[in-house]
């Protein structure tokens, strides 16, 4: 049986992640694997390379055949040189280690405690446009207030002429005979 050792396809549409597998070479690119040695993630900064040592040397040592971006990984986690026998370590770069909440937290506190107590900032004084503004305003609604009554006072006039001329009508006597 023919073996390689290869990436195996994995995540969303425009977030690929890999792991590292060994396969027979007939088998579809994200078939049934025959071991998983490792991961790659290439959309990290920087890249996640995460591989087995141990497993990769049985495989590579049994004959099973990397493909060239798995071989690529190898060289850099120095299994490759291991496997050649010459000498050189893993190039690989470690994402720095985050810290815990809840050493977050506590730095926090204590900066909250070692900080000098402030004076709670004073309202800021009005600026002379600021009052000049204000003033302007109580005008302008007044004018909008009277447009509003405009319209009212206009309207009860035409309800006053309508009744007026209501009752002229009922007082006048009608010249119809018949």
């Amino acid at each position: 049986m023919a073996v390689k050792i290869r990436l195996k396809r994995m995540g969303k549409i425009r977030a690929p992640f890999y792991r590292v597998v060994v396969m027979d070479s007939r088998q579809k690119r994200d078939g049934r694997a025959i071991e998983e040695i490792g991961l790659y993630h290439p959309t990290e900064e920087p890249s996640r390379i995460e591989i087995n040592s141990e497993r990769a040397q049985y495989w590579l040592g049994v004959g099973a055949q990397p493909t060239e971006q798995v071989a690529a990984l190898l060289k850099v986690t120095g299994d490759w040189a291991t496997f050649k026998g010459e000498t050189g370590g893993s190039t690989v770069k470690l994402a720095e280690a985050k810290p815990s909440k809840q050493e977050l937290f506590e730095q926090a506190l204590k900066d909250a405690d070692n900080a000098p107590a402030e004076a709670p900032t004073p309202k800021k004084k009005k600026s002379k446009a600021d009052e000049v503004a204000e003033q302007a305003e109580p005008t302008t609604k007044t004018t909008a207030d009277k447009a509003d009554e405009a319209p009212k006072a206009a309207e009860a006039e035409s309800e006053a002429a309508a009744e007026d001329a209501k009752s002229d009508a009922e007082n006048t006597p009608s010249t119809q005979e018949g």
